[in-house]
């Protein structure tokens, strides 16, 4: 459990998606080595999972390429491996979530100029850890449903599972608790949310403009949004004192 300390808190950014966009630049391009430190751990892991599923890839784009247009005709699902892989793949993506909160630790502990340590990437594991977990299978099936409704309507759902992760981290709330005060408080301010999340969205993959590597430069900016939103909508979280 957390033991949080008060302290004059910093200016939170006005509730402008200008001004939290903004935001989350400065604290992203502060920390950025320790973005990329997440990114790092989560693609080793990505490997191996593919790896050791035996997953043939190039049988897969063999058989996009006979396709020749037709996606109705493909086998893809007898692909060996194919199945085993994304399976895992999808609990890699859940296992990282805690991953994502401790980036938002590490942009609170910069916001505070407090030293910061590779330890905190991995404060999700150590605190919250399975409200964390649960909120991230729930979020995930949303947002996979979303999908499933001709792509669309995931822009927008995503604004209203926004805080989520910050709530968890900041407020030590259960998974339904937080899901429930990110879409209340989205429900409210609804427009400014879907500005900043799209425009969030739209820097995170904007590096595949940049011959596809770039995408490791900007794909976890959407996260550092995520934190700017909670500090524009509840303040500048106090800061947390861990015990181990």
């Amino acid at each position: 459990m957390d033991a949080f300390q008060e302290f004059d808190q910093p200016n939170a950014p006005q509730k402008s998606s200008g001004e939290i966009i903004s935001h989350a630049f400065g604290i992203y391009k502060g920390i950025f080595l320790y973005v990329l430190l997440a990114m790092a751990i989560y693609i080793v892991a990505s490997l191996l999972v593919k790896t050791f599923s035996g997953f043939d890839q190039q049988m897969m784009m063999e058989e996009i390429r006979d396709s020749a247009g037709d996606y109705s005709s493909l086998r893809i699902w007898e692909i060996p491996g194919l199945k085993f892989y994304y399976g895992i793949s999808g609990l890699v993506g859940i296992l990282a979530a805690p991953l994502y909160v401790g980036l938002m630790y590490i942009a609170n502990k910069y916001s505070y100029k407090q030293q910061i340590q590779i330890s905190d990437l991995f404060i999700g594991y150590r605190q919250n850890f399975l409200n964390i977990i649960l909120y991230a299978v729930i979020s995930s099936i949303i947002l996979v449903i979303s999908m499933m409704l001709c792509f669309l309507p995931f822009f927008f759902v995503l604004p209203f599972l926004m805080l989520g992760y910050p709530i968890l981290l900041f407020e030590n709330k259960s998974a339904m608790e937080a899901l429930s005060k990110s879409f209340q408080i989205a429900k409210e301010n609804y427009g400014v949310f879907l500005g900043t999340t799209l425009l969030g969205m739209l820097i995170s993959i904007s590096g595949l403009l940049l011959c596809i590597v770039g995408i490791l430069l900007t794909m976890y900016f959407y996260l550092i949004v995520m934190y700017s939103l909670y500090c524009a909508y509840l303040g500048r979280p106090r800061q947390i004192e861990v015990k181990n």
